[in-house]
């Protein structure tokens, strides 16, 4: 059988943790971070990674088959 190809975006974009929960990034944090209307508590709460809902968990791990 031939090897998967793992599906480039995300692999730039998730990661599996060591437990099997798919990290992701927080959205919307790229662009205009400082300042323009952002609160202190969205930019408190977007900062770092979040989990995946776990409906995704099954097409995400599927695009990453070595991970």
């Amino acid at each position: 059988m031939p090897k998967l190809k793992t599906h480039s975006g995300a692999k730039k974009r998730l990661k599996i943790s060591k437990n099997g929960k798919v990290i992701r990034a927080h959205a919307n944090t790229s662009h205009l971070f400082n300042g323009h209307g952002k609160t202190a508590k969205w930019k408190r709460h977007n900062r770092g990674t979040a989990v995946t809902d776990k409906t995704n968990v099954k097409a995400v791990k599927k695009m990453l088959p070595y991970a």
